[in-house]
Protein backbone atom coordinates (compact mmCIF):
# COMPACT_ATOMS: atom_id res chain seq x y z
CA UNK A 1 0.00 0.00 0.00
CA UNK A 2 1.44 3.38 -0.98
CA UNK A 3 1.08 6.66 0.86
CA UNK A 4 -1.42 7.84 -1.73
CA UNK A 5 -3.64 4.84 -0.93
CA UNK A 6 -3.57 5.83 2.74
CA UNK A 7 -4.61 9.37 1.93
CA UNK A 8 -1.15 10.97 1.83
CA UNK A 9 0.67 12.58 -1.09
CA UNK A 10 1.35 10.37 -4.13
CA UNK A 11 4.87 9.09 -4.82
CA UNK A 12 7.05 11.70 -6.48
CA UNK A 13 7.76 11.29 -10.20
CA UNK A 14 11.33 10.54 -11.25
CA UNK A 15 12.79 13.23 -13.51
CA UNK A 16 16.03 12.39 -15.32
CA UNK A 17 18.02 14.44 -17.81
CA UNK A 18 17.29 12.64 -21.09
CA UNK A 19 20.11 14.34 -23.01
CA UNK A 20 22.67 13.35 -20.38
CA UNK A 21 21.33 9.79 -20.35
CA UNK A 22 21.46 9.55 -24.15
CA UNK A 23 24.99 10.90 -24.37
CA UNK A 24 26.21 8.57 -21.65
CA UNK A 25 24.54 5.34 -22.74
CA UNK A 26 25.61 5.78 -26.38
CA UNK A 27 29.27 6.30 -25.43
CA UNK A 28 31.88 3.57 -25.02
CA UNK A 29 31.88 2.21 -21.48
CA UNK A 30 33.94 -0.21 -19.44
CA UNK A 31 32.29 -3.62 -19.01
CA UNK A 32 32.08 -3.07 -15.27
CA UNK A 33 30.30 0.25 -15.80
CA UNK A 34 27.74 -1.39 -18.09
CA UNK A 35 27.00 -4.05 -15.47
CA UNK A 36 26.67 -1.48 -12.70
CA UNK A 37 24.42 0.73 -14.85
CA UNK A 38 22.06 -2.22 -15.44
CA UNK A 39 21.99 -2.91 -11.70
CA UNK A 40 21.17 0.74 -10.93
CA UNK A 41 18.35 0.72 -13.50
CA UNK A 42 16.93 -2.54 -12.13
CA UNK A 43 16.83 -1.15 -8.60
CA UNK A 44 15.31 2.12 -9.79
CA UNK A 45 12.55 0.26 -11.65
CA UNK A 46 11.81 -1.86 -8.56
CA UNK A 47 11.66 1.27 -6.37
CA UNK A 48 9.20 2.87 -8.80
CA UNK A 49 6.96 -0.19 -8.74
CA UNK A 50 6.98 -0.13 -4.94
CA UNK A 51 5.88 3.48 -4.94
CA UNK A 52 9.03 4.85 -3.32
CA UNK A 53 9.91 8.54 -3.21
CA UNK A 54 12.73 10.60 -4.68
CA UNK A 55 14.86 11.85 -1.78
CA UNK A 56 17.69 14.37 -1.92
CA UNK A 57 20.29 13.80 0.82
CA UNK A 58 22.22 16.96 1.59
CA UNK A 59 25.96 17.16 2.26
CA UNK A 60 28.28 20.00 3.18
CA UNK A 61 30.05 21.72 0.29
CA UNK A 62 32.55 24.52 -0.14
CA UNK A 63 33.45 27.35 -2.47
CA UNK A 64 34.40 30.99 -2.79
CA UNK A 65 32.32 34.12 -3.02
CA UNK A 66 32.06 33.55 -6.80
CA UNK A 67 31.50 29.78 -7.11
CA UNK A 68 30.42 26.85 -4.99
CA UNK A 69 30.94 23.08 -5.14
CA UNK A 70 27.71 21.26 -4.23
CA UNK A 71 27.47 17.66 -3.03
CA UNK A 72 24.36 15.51 -2.72
CA UNK A 73 22.91 12.04 -3.30
CA UNK A 74 19.55 11.40 -4.97
CA UNK A 75 18.00 8.08 -3.96
CA UNK A 76 14.62 6.38 -3.71
CA UNK A 77 13.17 5.85 -0.24
CA UNK A 78 10.07 3.93 0.94
CA UNK A 79 6.87 5.65 1.99
CA UNK A 80 7.40 4.46 5.58
CA UNK A 81 9.93 7.29 5.95
CA UNK A 82 7.19 9.88 5.35
CA UNK A 83 4.55 11.51 7.45
CA UNK A 84 1.55 12.62 5.41
CA UNK A 85 3.69 12.69 2.29
CA UNK A 86 6.51 14.76 3.80
CA UNK A 87 10.02 13.43 4.28
CA UNK A 88 11.02 12.95 7.92
CA UNK A 89 13.66 15.55 8.76
CA UNK A 90 16.04 12.99 10.27
CA UNK A 91 16.17 11.01 7.01
CA UNK A 92 17.18 14.06 4.99
CA UNK A 93 19.78 15.23 7.50
CA UNK A 94 21.14 11.86 8.59
CA UNK A 95 20.59 9.72 5.54
CA UNK A 96 19.72 6.07 5.52
CA UNK A 97 21.71 4.19 8.14
CA UNK A 98 24.03 1.18 7.86
CA UNK A 99 23.60 -1.32 5.06
CA UNK A 100 20.48 0.52 3.83
CA UNK A 101 22.84 3.16 2.45
CA UNK A 102 23.87 0.62 -0.16
CA UNK A 103 20.50 -0.89 -1.05
CA UNK A 104 18.70 2.42 -1.55
CA UNK A 105 18.19 2.78 -5.29
CA UNK A 106 20.08 5.76 -6.77
CA UNK A 107 18.44 7.99 -9.38
CA UNK A 108 20.92 8.21 -12.30
CA UNK A 109 21.08 11.60 -14.01
CA UNK A 110 18.46 13.09 -11.68
CA UNK A 111 17.58 16.72 -12.36
CA UNK A 112 17.99 19.10 -9.44
CA UNK A 113 17.44 22.77 -8.83
CA UNK A 114 19.96 24.50 -6.56
CA UNK A 115 18.82 27.84 -5.14
CA UNK A 116 21.57 30.17 -3.95
CA UNK A 117 20.64 33.55 -2.44
CA UNK A 118 17.37 33.55 -4.36
CA UNK A 119 18.87 32.54 -7.71
CA UNK A 120 18.23 29.06 -9.16
CA UNK A 121 20.64 26.83 -11.07
CA UNK A 122 19.89 23.52 -12.77
CA UNK A 123 22.29 20.62 -12.13
CA UNK A 124 22.33 16.92 -13.02
CA UNK A 125 23.46 13.95 -10.91
CA UNK A 126 25.89 11.40 -12.32
CA UNK A 127 25.11 7.81 -13.27
CA UNK A 128 25.09 6.80 -9.58
CA UNK A 129 22.78 9.58 -8.41
CA UNK A 130 25.70 11.57 -6.94
CA UNK A 131 25.86 15.33 -7.35
CA UNK A 132 29.37 16.80 -7.36
CA UNK A 133 28.98 20.04 -9.29
CA UNK A 134 30.67 23.42 -9.41
CA UNK A 135 28.22 26.29 -9.88
CA UNK A 136 29.55 29.59 -11.21
CA UNK A 137 27.50 32.31 -9.55
CA UNK A 138 27.72 34.73 -12.50
CA UNK A 139 27.97 38.05 -10.68
CA UNK A 140 26.34 36.89 -7.45
CA UNK A 141 28.75 37.13 -4.52
CA UNK A 142 28.38 35.24 -1.25
CA UNK A 143 29.63 36.39 2.12
CA UNK A 144 32.43 34.31 3.65
CA UNK A 145 31.43 31.70 6.23
CA UNK A 146 28.77 29.02 6.29
CA UNK A 147 25.88 29.65 3.90
CA UNK A 148 22.75 27.61 3.19
CA UNK A 149 21.53 26.59 -0.25
CA UNK A 150 18.31 24.80 -1.23
CA UNK A 151 18.39 21.53 -3.16
CA UNK A 152 15.27 20.16 -4.80
CA UNK A 153 14.58 17.32 -7.20
CA UNK A 154 11.55 17.97 -9.40
CA UNK A 155 8.40 17.10 -7.49
CA UNK A 156 10.28 16.25 -4.29
CA UNK A 157 10.60 18.09 -0.99
CA UNK A 158 13.36 20.72 -0.88
CA UNK A 159 16.34 20.15 1.40
CA UNK A 160 19.05 22.49 2.66
CA UNK A 161 22.82 22.07 2.47
CA UNK A 162 25.61 24.01 4.15
CA UNK A 163 28.36 25.53 2.01
CA UNK A 164 31.63 26.79 3.48
CA UNK A 165 32.43 29.96 1.57
CA UNK A 166 36.16 30.67 1.85
CA UNK A 167 37.08 34.34 1.76
CA UNK A 168 39.94 35.62 -0.39
CA UNK A 169 41.73 36.82 2.75
CA UNK A 170 41.91 33.33 4.28
CA UNK A 171 45.49 32.09 4.01
CA UNK A 172 45.37 28.80 5.91
CA UNK A 173 43.37 25.58 5.80
CA UNK A 174 43.39 21.97 7.02
CA UNK A 175 43.03 18.80 4.93
CA UNK A 176 42.49 15.74 7.11
CA UNK A 177 42.29 12.01 6.42
CA UNK A 178 39.63 9.99 8.30
CA UNK A 179 40.36 6.26 8.79
CA UNK A 180 43.15 5.71 11.34
CA UNK A 181 43.61 9.49 11.58
CA UNK A 182 40.42 10.74 13.26
CA UNK A 183 38.91 7.25 13.76
CA UNK A 184 40.66 4.33 15.46
CA UNK A 185 39.68 1.37 13.28
CA UNK A 186 41.59 -1.66 14.67
CA UNK A 187 40.53 -3.74 11.68
CA UNK A 188 42.38 -5.46 8.84
CA UNK A 189 42.33 -3.28 5.75
CA UNK A 190 40.40 -5.80 3.62
CA UNK A 191 37.54 -5.75 6.16
CA UNK A 192 37.65 -2.08 7.09
CA UNK A 193 35.51 -0.63 4.32
CA UNK A 194 32.82 -3.30 4.57
CA UNK A 195 32.64 -3.12 8.39
CA UNK A 196 32.47 0.67 8.55
CA UNK A 197 29.87 0.84 5.77
CA UNK A 198 27.56 -2.06 6.36
CA UNK A 199 27.79 -2.83 10.09
CA UNK A 200 29.12 -0.04 12.25
CA UNK A 201 27.25 3.13 13.16
CA UNK A 202 28.73 6.31 14.56
CA UNK A 203 28.10 5.29 18.19
CA UNK A 204 30.47 2.32 17.87
CA UNK A 205 33.33 4.21 16.21
CA UNK A 206 36.26 5.25 18.39
CA UNK A 207 37.77 8.71 17.90
CA UNK A 208 41.54 9.00 17.90
CA UNK A 209 42.52 10.50 21.28
CA UNK A 210 43.22 14.21 21.17
CA UNK A 211 42.83 14.74 17.43
CA UNK A 212 39.61 16.77 17.71
CA UNK A 213 41.23 19.13 20.24
CA UNK A 214 44.37 19.39 18.11
CA UNK A 215 42.31 20.32 15.03
CA UNK A 216 40.48 23.04 16.94
CA UNK A 217 43.75 24.42 18.32
CA UNK A 218 45.15 24.53 14.79
CA UNK A 219 42.08 26.44 13.62
CA UNK A 220 42.53 29.18 16.20
CA UNK A 221 46.33 29.36 15.96
CA UNK A 222 47.66 32.54 14.29
CA UNK A 223 50.46 30.41 12.84
CA UNK A 224 48.01 28.36 10.76
CA UNK A 225 46.70 31.26 8.73
CA UNK A 226 45.67 34.88 8.74
CA UNK A 227 42.28 36.36 7.95
CA UNK A 228 39.04 37.25 9.65
CA UNK A 229 37.79 33.66 9.68
CA UNK A 230 39.02 30.35 11.05
CA UNK A 231 40.75 28.19 8.44
CA UNK A 232 38.44 25.76 6.63
CA UNK A 233 38.68 22.05 7.41
CA UNK A 234 38.21 19.53 4.57
CA UNK A 235 38.06 15.78 5.18
CA UNK A 236 39.39 13.51 2.41
CA UNK A 237 38.67 9.80 2.54
CA UNK A 238 38.53 6.76 0.28
CA UNK A 239 35.11 5.93 1.77
CA UNK A 240 32.00 5.78 -0.39
CA UNK A 241 29.50 8.62 -0.68
CA UNK A 242 26.91 6.24 0.79
CA UNK A 243 28.35 6.74 4.29
CA UNK A 244 28.64 10.54 4.17
CA UNK A 245 25.82 11.11 6.68
CA UNK A 246 27.20 8.46 9.05
CA UNK A 247 30.65 10.06 9.00
CA UNK A 248 29.15 13.51 9.49
CA UNK A 249 27.26 12.31 12.57
CA UNK A 250 30.44 10.75 13.97
CA UNK A 251 32.48 13.93 13.45
CA UNK A 252 29.77 16.11 14.99
CA UNK A 253 29.21 13.80 17.97
CA UNK A 254 32.93 13.80 18.77
CA UNK A 255 33.34 17.58 18.38
CA UNK A 256 35.48 17.56 15.25
CA UNK A 257 35.35 20.82 13.27
CA UNK A 258 32.54 20.93 10.73
CA UNK A 259 33.74 20.61 7.16
CA UNK A 260 32.91 19.06 3.78
CA UNK A 261 33.71 15.43 3.08
CA UNK A 262 35.45 14.51 -0.17
CA UNK A 263 34.48 10.87 -0.64
CA UNK A 264 34.42 8.64 -3.70
CA UNK A 265 32.38 6.11 -5.64
CA UNK A 266 33.48 2.53 -5.19
CA UNK A 267 32.17 1.53 -8.61
CA UNK A 268 34.09 0.90 -11.84
CA UNK A 269 35.63 3.69 -13.88
CA UNK A 270 36.47 4.13 -17.56
CA UNK A 271 39.61 2.00 -17.29
CA UNK A 272 39.23 -0.27 -14.25
CA UNK A 273 36.78 -2.35 -12.22
CA UNK A 274 37.30 -0.48 -8.94
CA UNK A 275 38.19 3.14 -8.27
CA UNK A 276 41.68 3.84 -6.92
CA UNK A 277 41.65 5.34 -3.43
CA UNK A 278 45.16 6.71 -3.86
CA UNK A 279 44.25 8.42 -7.11
CA UNK A 280 41.16 9.91 -5.47
CA UNK A 281 43.24 11.51 -2.71
CA UNK A 282 45.85 12.81 -5.16
CA UNK A 283 43.18 14.35 -7.40
CA UNK A 284 41.35 16.03 -4.52
CA UNK A 285 44.56 17.50 -3.09
CA UNK A 286 45.55 18.91 -6.46
CA UNK A 287 42.08 20.31 -7.01
CA UNK A 288 42.07 22.15 -3.68
CA UNK A 289 45.53 23.60 -4.38
CA UNK A 290 44.35 24.94 -7.73
CA UNK A 291 40.98 26.20 -6.47
CA UNK A 292 42.55 28.08 -3.53
CA UNK A 293 46.06 29.16 -4.58
CA UNK A 294 46.15 31.69 -1.71
CA UNK A 295 45.82 29.00 0.99
CA UNK A 296 48.63 27.09 2.68
CA UNK A 297 47.23 23.76 3.83
CA UNK A 298 48.14 21.67 6.86
CA UNK A 299 47.96 18.06 5.64
CA UNK A 300 47.00 15.43 8.25
CA UNK A 301 47.16 11.67 7.72
CA UNK A 302 48.56 8.45 9.16
CA UNK A 303 51.42 6.08 8.40
CA UNK A 304 49.24 3.00 7.86
CA UNK A 305 48.35 3.56 4.20
CA UNK A 306 49.93 5.74 1.54
CA UNK A 307 49.49 9.19 3.12
CA UNK A 308 53.22 9.96 3.65
CA UNK A 309 54.08 9.21 0.02
CA UNK A 310 51.00 11.03 -1.33
CA UNK A 311 51.71 14.08 0.82
CA UNK A 312 55.43 14.14 -0.04
CA UNK A 313 54.63 14.03 -3.75
CA UNK A 314 52.05 16.79 -3.29
CA UNK A 315 54.61 18.97 -1.46
CA UNK A 316 57.07 18.49 -4.31
CA UNK A 317 54.46 19.62 -6.83
CA UNK A 318 52.76 22.37 -4.78
CA UNK A 319 55.27 23.50 -2.11
CA UNK A 320 53.70 26.95 -2.00
CA UNK A 321 50.38 25.39 -0.95
CA UNK A 322 51.58 23.47 2.13
CA UNK A 323 52.16 24.87 5.60
CA UNK A 324 53.02 21.58 7.34
CA UNK A 325 52.43 17.83 7.22
CA UNK A 326 51.18 15.92 10.27
CA UNK A 327 51.42 12.12 10.36
CA UNK A 328 49.72 10.13 13.09
CA UNK A 329 51.88 7.10 13.96
CA UNK A 330 49.85 3.93 14.37
CA UNK A 331 50.40 1.69 17.36
CA UNK A 332 52.02 -1.67 16.68
CA UNK A 333 48.68 -3.60 16.68
CA UNK A 334 47.10 -0.96 14.42
CA UNK A 335 50.04 -1.14 12.01
CA UNK A 336 49.82 -4.96 11.90
CA UNK A 337 46.10 -4.81 11.08
CA UNK A 338 46.77 -2.11 8.49
CA UNK A 339 49.22 -4.41 6.72
CA UNK A 340 52.33 -2.59 7.95
CA UNK A 341 53.42 0.99 7.90
CA UNK A 342 53.48 3.04 4.74
CA UNK A 343 56.74 3.58 2.92
CA UNK A 344 58.34 6.74 4.20
CA UNK A 345 59.21 9.54 1.77
CA UNK A 346 62.80 9.70 0.68
CA UNK A 347 65.18 12.20 2.21
CA UNK A 348 67.48 12.03 5.22
CA UNK A 349 66.27 15.33 6.65
CA UNK A 350 62.66 14.17 6.58
CA UNK A 351 63.38 10.92 8.44
CA UNK A 352 65.76 12.33 11.08
CA UNK A 353 65.34 10.91 14.61
CA UNK A 354 66.10 12.63 17.89
CA UNK A 355 68.77 11.43 20.36
CA UNK A 356 66.14 10.03 22.75
CA UNK A 357 64.78 7.79 19.99
CA UNK A 358 61.65 9.82 19.38
CA UNK A 359 60.74 11.12 15.96
CA UNK A 360 61.98 14.66 15.49
CA UNK A 361 60.15 17.07 13.21
CA UNK A 362 61.47 16.46 9.73
CA UNK A 363 61.85 19.13 7.08
CA UNK A 364 61.05 18.64 3.41
CA UNK A 365 62.92 21.15 1.29
CA UNK A 366 61.60 22.06 -2.15
CA UNK A 367 63.47 25.01 -3.64
CA UNK A 368 63.13 27.88 -1.17
CA UNK A 369 60.23 26.19 0.64
CA UNK A 370 60.84 24.26 3.88
CA UNK A 371 57.85 22.17 4.96
CA UNK A 372 57.91 20.69 8.49
CA UNK A 373 56.75 17.10 9.04
CA UNK A 374 55.28 16.41 12.48
CA UNK A 375 54.88 12.86 13.85
CA UNK A 376 53.02 11.57 16.90
CA UNK A 377 50.73 8.75 18.10
CA UNK A 378 47.84 10.97 19.17
CA UNK A 379 46.60 14.53 19.30
CA UNK A 380 48.28 15.35 22.60
CA UNK A 381 51.78 14.36 21.50
CA UNK A 382 51.32 15.97 18.10
CA UNK A 383 50.16 19.21 19.75
CA UNK A 384 53.30 19.31 21.90
CA UNK A 385 55.53 19.00 18.81
CA UNK A 386 53.42 21.60 16.95
CA UNK A 387 53.79 24.00 19.88
CA UNK A 388 57.55 23.46 20.04
CA UNK A 389 57.73 24.06 16.28
CA UNK A 390 55.82 27.35 16.54
CA UNK A 391 52.73 26.06 14.75
CA UNK A 392 50.44 26.35 17.79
Amino acid sequence: MTTSQRGGAPPTPVHQDLDAMRNYYTSARHRGMRLEDRWHQLRLNMAKRRGQYVTVLSMAGYGSSRWIRVFSRVVMAPDSDFENGRRATSVIADGVRGWRNFISAPVPFAQLRVTVAGRSFEVVADRGGIVDTVIELDGLELDPGWQKVDLQAFGAQATKAWIRVVGDDVTGGIICDIDDTVVVTKLPRPLLAAWNSFVLDEHARTPTPGIAVMLERLRVSPATGEGNQKPPVVYVSTGAWNVAQTLTRFLTRNLYPHGPLLLTDWGPTDDRWFRSGQRHKVEQLQRLAEEFPHIKWVLIGDDGQHDPVIYADFVRKYPQSVKAVIIRELTYPEAVLAGGRAEQPEGEELLMAAEDGKRAPGMQTVGEHRIPWIYGPDGKDISEVLKASGLL
